[in-house]
């Protein structure tokens, strides 16, 4: 049997390409930035509404659990309705969710229109992956991928400088109202730029009910189970939700297996090697490079006493960092292919993380380290993604997109949960219990190089 080469990469890509994979990662940026600047403002929405910190969490929380919810059924309805359409739609619930956000006059009101919000985020970011992968085609799907991994790291910088300005400044309600214009500008462009939605559309494929009782909860069971964590460990509570979850999702499993139409999200993609090569790459990679991140604002917050303004400006290396990582990154996979260069990121995120497991350096070093950091970060996600798409048949690509998206954020939850385990067993006000935290971060990173190995030396 003998397998065709794959076109010569262009040395270009095509700029109407370019553009219409920006305007489709602006949206999801949006969701990036609502996510980490919310957090800003819970005081404030505790205060106006007269209600306890743990219950306005679930602001945060719930838009958290509701994506999990919605994202496995992206695929479907991308092959439904059309991937232009669908996104177009997302893109409208968020705004709309984003406006009923600001104007809501109570803690119930707010969750809900947050819960609308979260139906546009969670698909705005696989259906647009889909468009994105469809678009460029095997030769170029490495740079245009990492070209929007970059452009979304922004978002965890962006969100607590933006977040404590506009609390500070005008209000909490300012974080869902400054959504609108970027959201209305986007749908107008999105609406030029992006091809209309073929004849090839799936119309006659029935919805998975069954799938979606067992997956979307599952997910979430998972989610939220390894996110409920004190004291060092995962609460009872955490520990039942993450079994249940873990149970439906492995239902589902024998479910998509047994099912003689399309299920929610096909499983049997992960009888392709590059596939399957891929997804478990962006399962350790959130669970090892991204997770981590979540250390970042915590470890300047409580060794360095900055605040969230401050935050989000000595995190602005390592985005710097991901952009030149990406740039970089993506070129070389297409041309050279992906294992070196996958292999090569996670090596340079693992260099980066260690100054943060010493202790006594100074700020010059640590910031030359999340440049080194992000870079590694760039030369992970994006040439993973191109990856996933790159092995699968254009047909399949809206269910691989909701299938990625799902390992990668099992992935983060799962290492997410690891490090503050780790972290809350020591006590968080040390230097000393953030190094060790940041040493097992190293760690995880470190097993990210296995499943690197396995890419293919060379573009097939």
């Amino acid at each position: 049997m003998t397998t065709s080469a794959a076109p010569p990469a262009p040395d270009r890509l095509d700029p109407r390409l370019i553009r219409m994979g920006l305007v489709l990662g602006s949206a999801p940026i949006l969701a990036g930035i609502d996510a980490t600047a919310v957090g800003i403002g819970l005081g404030g929405m505790a205060r106006d509404f007269g209600a306890a910190l743990a219950d306005v969490q679930w602001v945060a929380t719930g838009y958290l659990l509701a994506i999990a919810l919605v994202m496995p059924v992206s695929g479907w309805v991308s092959e439904r309705f059309g991937a232009r359409r669908m996104w177009l739609t997302a893109v409208g619930l968020f705004t709309l969710g984003s406006v009923l956000c600001g104007f809501a006059w109570s803690l119930p009101s707010l969750l809900v229109f947050r819960t609308l919000q979260a139906v546009g985020g969670g698909l705005m970011n696989p259906i647009g992956q889909t468009i994105v992968a469809k678009a460029a085609g095997p030769a170029q799907i490495g740079r245009l991928m990492s070209l929007l991994s970059a452009s979304i790291t922004f978002a965890p910088v962006l969100g607590p400088i933006l977040g404590g300005a506009l609390v500070e400044d005008a209000g909490w309600r300012w974080i869902f109202f400054l959504n609108l214009p970027i959201c209305l500008v986007a749908l107008p462009l999105a609406a030029k730029l992006v091809p209309k939605d073929g004849e090839d559309r799936n119309t006659g494929n029935r919805f998975d009910l069954l799938g979606l009782a067992l997956l979307s909860p599952g997910l979430a069971g998972v989610v939220y189970g390894l996110s409920d964590v004190e004291g060092g460990g995962l609460s009872s509570a955490g520990i039942a939700v993450l079994v249940a979850g873990a149970a439906l999702i492995g239902w589902y499993v024998v479910h998509a297996l047994r099912k003689k139409g399309l299920p929610l999200i096909d499983v049997r993609l992960f009888a392709r090697r590059g596939f399957t090569v891929a997804s478990v790459t962006a399962f350790v990679a959130g669970a090892s490079l991204y997770s981590s991140m979540v250390l970042l604002p915590l470890y300047y917050q409580q060794i360095h006493h900055a605040d969230s303004l401050q935050v989000g400006l000595l995190l602005v290396p390592q985005a710097l960092g991901t952009a030149a990582g990406a740039f970089v990154a993506g070129m070389r996979a297409d041309r050279r292919g992906y294992r070196a260069v996958v292999t090569g990121g996670v090596l340079l995120a693992l260099v980066g993380t260690v100054p943060f497991a010493l202790t006594g350096l100074p700020g010059w070093l640590l910031s030359v380290a999340l440049f080194v950091r992000g870079a590694g970060l760039g030369a992970v996600m994006g040439p993973t993604m191109g990856a996933a798409y790159a092995s699968v048949e254009p047909h399949q690509t809206a269910r691989a997109a909701g299938a990625v998206n799902v390992v990668n954020r099992i992935g983060g939850s799962l290492g997410t949960a690891i490090l503050m385990m780790v972290l809350l067993g020591q006590g968080t006000g040390a230097e000393t219990a953030y190094g060790t935290t940041f040493w097992w971060a190293i760690a995880l990173s470190a097993v990210a190089v296995v499943p690197a190995l396995f890419f293919p030396k060379r573009r097939a």
